[in-house]
């Protein structure tokens, strides 16, 4: 190819994913369809995202994906009166030119592969939800449900919960509107200083300044059966997290660190099945169990886990000092910025509360390292059956693309990947291939994750869960 040539084909897929952009959020808007290409999300993407969504399809089907081959097939998805569903446009377009040279057999292939949708109805009313604790996950969350809000979205960002006064509301907006990690927010941000409300791409969300769950009223704000998503930490076991159940208009908690006692830890793909429509109380574990146990599940499906290690390198968080100061916790108090700090954690008990076949058979470290985000689990694993680096690498390409957990396990091929290129991973982990090590009944892997993205993408899917969002998941 010349210059030219390649230049116009560039420009040709550009427009084209520029003309994608309208249909996708019409799609969502209208119908609560969501788009995705081989379980990476496309709304709100732009046209640059676009087109690198249709590359990594190589990397599962051998060749790119082009966008002029699954425009044609969006347009389609566009003109059908579809229920609420997420729809893999990747898989769909290569599914469909594997088997068609033109587009006349499209509308009775998608007639075929989308019939559920086409056939289902969705009349239900959204869920409110309120952020109690605003801080790191509290506004990703948040950003993450202003990104989704539509007319069909099943969950409606009503309320925030910080302590404090109200004279902090423009410092609480700039927090949102600013990250020093994820980028500035995608879209307008407003303060209404009268009544005490932050408007974010018109979605109403209001202030709420309380010290204690009991003291909100959320009624009077309109808000009703409210799911409560307590992003503090301050209550983990069901008397605390049950104060929340105490205040007027809310009816469901989610927990977004490790519930305590009886309280169900959820990690979503593993162990959401468990979430039944009467639980009132919710954990969504941990980061750190989230990206391991779904690799760990895959794995242990296939080849049986006798035992193992799990060794996390994590980024620092908030609960550590900037400089030498007193902390309660061993060696937390040293330095963030400054130290490699060896600590524990409990990830790797917590796994056997989503996967009890692996109760007491692993341990479990963490060394915290100077980076502000994203990090990594080495999962050092002694199975009972033998397998190699290649056989264990495909088997988890395949369930990356092919399974019900393509959206908790990424899976990468480059040799040139670092930390600050998963921040803003949609996935629970993502494993490092080129330094899998396997043989015979042992085996490393390499899995890295956005802890506080990624994380929160698999909040999102729990709360989700527990206001009966079931999402149909197309093709099948």
């Amino acid at each position: 190819m010349t210059h030219e040539s390649y230049l116009s084909a560039w420009q040709q897929s550009q427009e084209l994913a520029e003309s994608m952009q309208p249909l996708i959020g019409k799609l969502y808007r209208d119908q609560g369809v969501e788009i995705s290409v081989h379980a990476r999300p496309l709304l709100n993407a732009s046209t640059i995202e676009i087109i690198k969504a249709h590359r990594v399809v190589s990397r599962h089907e051998g060749s790119a994906l082009l966008v002029s081959q699954s425009y044609p097939i969006l347009k389609a998805l566009s003109e059908l009166d579809l229920a609420p569903a997420s729809i893999d446009l990747g898989k769909l377009a290569v599914a469909y030119w594997q088997s068609h040279t033109d587009e006349s057999g499209l509308a009775d292939f998608l007639r075929t592969e989308l019939a559920s949708a086409i056939e289902s109805n969705d009349n239900s009313q959204p869920t409110d939800v309120v952020l109690y604790g605003f801080g790191r996950i509290g506004r990703l969350l948040a950003r993450l449900l202003i990104e989704r809000s539509g007319g069909n979205h099943g969950l409606r960002l009503r309320g925030i919960v910080v302590r404090g006064s109200a004279d902090d509301l423009e410092k609480r907006a700039s927090l949102l509107r600013r990250d020093s990690v994820h980028g500035p927010f995608n879209g307008s941000i407003e303060v209404d200083l009268e009544n005490h409300a932050i408007i974010a791409n018109g979605t109403y969300i209001q202030v709420i300044y309380a010290n204690n769950p009991t003291e909100v009223d959320y009624t009077q704000y309109g808000i009703n059966d409210a799911l409560v998503v307590d992003n503090t930490g301050i209550w983990r076991d069901e008397e605390g997290l049950g104060l929340h159940l105490k205040a007027k208009g809310a009816a469901k908690v989610l927990l977004t660190a490790p519930g305590k006692g009886d309280i169900k830890n959820i990690v979503f793909g593993v162990n959401d099945n468990m979430i039944l429509p009467e639980d009132l109380i919710v954990s969504a574990a941990s980061c750190t169990t989230n990206a391991i146990t779904p690799v760990l599940k895959a794995v242990s499906d296939k080849y049986g886990v006798k035992n193992g290690h799990v060794e996390t390198v994590h980024s620092y968080t908030n609960d550590q000092n900037l400089i030498d100061n007193f902390h309660k916790g061993d060696r937390r108090g040293r330095s963030a910025a400054l130290n490699m700090v060896l600590t524990s954690t409990g990830a790797a008990s917590a796994v056997a509360k989503a996967l009890p076949e692996l109760k007491g058979k692993l341990t479990g470290n963490a060394i915290r390292v100077p980076t502000p985000n994203v990090s990594m689990a080495v999962i050092n694993l002694n199975l009972d059956k033998p397998t190699n680096a290649d056989e264990l690498n495909e088997y988890l390409l395949t369930m990356s693309l092919d399974s019900p957990l393509h959206q908790q396990i990424d899976f990468s091929t480059s040799c040139e990947l670092v930390s600050t290129d998963m921040v803003g991973s949609r996935f629970a982990g993502i494993v490092d291939s080129l330094a899998t090590i396997a043989e015979e009944d042992r085996a490393v892997l390499y899995v890295w994750y956005d802890n506080e993205f990624g994380y929160s993408c698999q909040v999102v899917r729990v709360m989700q869960k527990m206001a009966g969002i079931e999402l149909i998941d197309l093709p099948q």
